[in-house]
């Protein structure tokens, strides 16, 4: 198996194309293809800076040439989920006659789209690849390939994979840059090369706030990560 994350950007995308003109952003981890209908039907989730950015996003959303349906599910302030479904794209149709699929959640703001691709063999990626340069731009983040041993394990261990996702996915943005730039600038190292003064002067911010959204963070990711490794199948797990 051949496992690609691509930045995309499709210009016949109504998700797109509401991220350029709104400071919004979509993310999505359910979706079923129509064949017949050549339709995508996907439980979307909406994040917008404020309310009216989300309430313009919407607005724009719905009346996107390639939108087909929609429903708001539900909406508290400024985050929606919506059911969408939209006509098939070019690119969806490059991966679809590839016999490709999609195998991750998609990520979309700012114009472009994270998108998580596997196809069975290097070469017809590589022709999907090629085709899809055609009329989309995009960028190959990684590119992994899998024996038969690896895929039985992923397939095994999907369920702690997601709850990890999701513990990253439950960081708020100060939490996250927090835990990022400790790392980065070596305060867990030891010794340490960066202290608590230095991260709350990164941060304009005081050291008790910079410490609370460190433990706050850590605190989010270690609950997730204990409930992961309970899930974790470690039957051929070295000793």
């Amino acid at each position: 198996m051949i496992s690609l994350q691509m930045d995309m950007v499709q210009y016949d995308c109504p998700y797109i194309d509401t991220t350029v003109d709104h400071d919004v952003s979509f993310s999505a981890k359910q979706w079923d293809f129509n064949t017949a209908r050549e339709l995508l039907e996907t439980r979307i989730m909406v994040r917008g800076a404020d309310w009216g950015a989300l309430d313009n996003a919407l607005s724009t959303l719905r009346a996107h040439d390639n939108m087909r349906g929609y429903d708001l599910i539900k909406r508290e302030g400024e985050v929606a989920l919506i059911r969408s479904r939209i006509g098939q794209t070019d690119a969806m149709r490059v991966i679809r006659d590839r016999d490709g699929y999609i195998t991750g959640p998609f990520e979309i703001a700012d114009g472009s789209e994270t998108w998580h691709v596997g196809f069975d063999r290097r070469s017809t990626a590589d022709g999907a690849l090629s085709a899809l340069s055609r009329n989309n731009d995009f960028s190959v983040e990684s590119r992994d390939s899998m024996d038969l041993e690896e895929y039985s394990d992923l397939m095994r261990n999907v369920g702690a994979a997601t709850t990890l996702l999701n513990a990253c996915r439950d960081l708020s943005t100060v939490e996250r840059e927090t835990l990022r730039t400790a790392v980065s600038d070596g305060y867990f190292t030891t010794p340490r090369d960066a202290t608590l003064s230095t991260l709350a002067d990164e941060f304009d911010v005081s050291k008790m706030a910079v410490s609370k959204n460190l433990r706050r963070g850590q605190r989010k990711l270690l609950g997730q990560v204990t409930e992961a490794m309970d899930d974790i199948d470690v039957d051929d797990a070295p000793d």
